[in-house]
């Protein structure tokens, strides 16, 4: 192969090349179970006992709390449920035709940088938008993915992370096909200037197989192989 063709590493491979295990739960999982599933991989990942999980799932309809949710934010208390959330960021929802991607990966073995891992997730989820005809893009101050909507900034991705000892957990959200109006219980990430939206809602493919077939493809661009593993739930 000519290497002025050869594919650029991925930036947040494995030092050793190891694929992470991409799991898909066809269910929807109760946010407190999850939670609970991704708590004994990070101590197992930390302690050496287990391998890398990207677990993919839906939740039923309910909010999180991140570290730095504000009171004034849960507009409606009594809509739908709500969850402490050990992420950081603020308030965020989650529920059905949503696809949660938690990301237990040891950066001891990738990068040890934190704001280029976060790049790297918004990168991932802007890649899988271009292959569904969507442009994604970032912007200033605000973490997450975002399109345009006429003359409208929406939020169409969300990234929520937390990092123990180097190994990390939650990860990010894609609104596929939910039922936006759910939102509304919300100041979604404490943005009130600024609506969300969804894949469906712009008239681009929905389909949650295909979506995740984008993913994947374009988790591999940033972070390397993977290999198909059973769901931990």
């Amino acid at each position: 192969m000519n290497p002025a063709l050869a594919p650029s590493p991925a930036p947040f491979a494995r030092d050793d090349g190891r694929a992470a295990l991409w799991t898909l739960s066809p269910q929807p999982v109760p946010y407190p179970d999850a939670v609970s599933v991704m708590e004994d991989r990070v101590e197992a990942l930390i302690e050496g006992r287990s391998e890398e999980m990207v677990w993919l799932l839906e939740h039923p309809a309910l909010y999180t709390a991140g570290v730095s949710a504000r009171p004034e934010d849960l507009l409606q208390p009594d809509r739908l449920p709500v969850f402490p959330a050990a992420r950081g960021g603020k308030h965020t929802y989650h529920g059905p035709g949503q696809r949660v991607v938690y990301v237990m990966l040891d950066l001891r073995r990738r990068r040890q940088d934190v704001r280029a891992f976060v790049a790297a997730l918004e990168a991932w989820l802007i890649e899988t938008l271009a292959s569904l005809g969507v442009l994604g893009a970032v912007r200033p101050g605000r973490v997450g993915v975002w399109v345009d909507v006429g003359a409208e900034e929406r939020k169409i991705a969300a990234v929520g992370l937390k990092l123990r000892r180097w190994v990390s957990f939650h990860g990010i959200s894609l609104n596929v096909a939910p039922d936006l109006n759910d939102f509304a219980g919300i100041v979604p990430c404490g943005i009130a200037e600024h609506g969300v939206t969804s894949l469906a809602a712009l008239g681009a493919p929905a389909d949650m197989a295909r979506v995740d077939l984008a993913l994947r493809d374009a988790f591999e661009r940033q972070f390397g192989a993977t290999r198909v593993g059973p769901p931990p739930l």
